[in-house]
């Protein structure tokens, strides 16, 4: 049998002037960590409703006894493992983090950040599912979700092992995207796609998402601060 797929969230400790600065330049950095935690929030409630907490793992920039809302992260993360991400470079902390989820518990991972409060167990699962996984005939070794900006807001590997062509990619550019999946099918994998998402960097994003998917508690300190726009 197949193993499970497995989640991995990477994340950064939603401290003031270290998340969200885009949007902190906009509306203050101590908001934009606010609206950063309860995206962080609601990242993980998906995933773990898609995957079970015991199936999540959380590698972390930084110290949640500093973040804001850092009580309630800690709630939210009972029962997954959190490891610390390692790296110079976001690239080599994605690659690292990924090299240690496959060193615990290695097989199929849907990896997303946190910068989707609008994402959906049904989407992780949807990733999830185009792997084959669970006695399915694998159509694909991994699925890449884009985004508007020319990033990618989820990765879905069959083997958490085959990470290593990431490295080499420059995030965060009107390119990465393109380049991540030239990356990978240079190393031989399948790559297929899915949903398209906006991630949250601007107060455009911010009423975009907040519009898109109200329920969530993104959407909730977005209204609560959104007069102040």
């Amino acid at each position: 049998m197949n193993p499970l797929p497995r989640a991995l969230v990477m994340a950064k400790a939603p401290v003031p002037g270290r998340v969200k600065t885009r949007l902190g330049h906009e509306i203050g950095m101590d908001t934009a960590a606010g609206l950063a935690s309860a995206a962080l929030l609601d990242t993980l409630d998906a995933c773990t409703a898609a995957f079970g907490a015991d199936r999540c793992h959380l590698a972390l920039d930084g110290e949640l006894g500093a973040a804001v809302g850092g009580e309630l992260i800690v709630q939210a993360l009972a029962g997954w493992a959190v490891t610390t991400q390692r790296g110079d470079t976001f690239a080599v902390r994605l690659v690292n983090a990924h090299a240690d989820l496959a060193a615990t518990a290695p097989g199929p991972v849907v990896q997303i950040g946190m910068d989707t409060p609008q994402v959906t167990a049904q989407l992780l699962s949807a990733a999830a599912a185009a792997l084959g996984i669970e006695g399915e005939p694998a159509s694909s070794d991994a699925v890449l979700g884009a985004a508007p900006d020319g990033g990618w807001w989820v990765l879905a590997l069959r083997d958490s092992a085959r990470a290593g062509p990431l490295a080499g990619v420059a995030m965060s550019t009107p390119t990465t995207c393109t380049n991540t999946r030239a990356a990978l099918t240079a190393a031989g994998l399948r790559v297929t796609t899915t949903t398209t998402m906006r991630d949250v960097d601007t107060v455009s994003d911010a009423v975009s998402v907040a519009h898109e998917a109200p329920d969530t508690r993104f959407a909730r300190a977005w209204n609560a601060v959104a007069g102040l726009v």
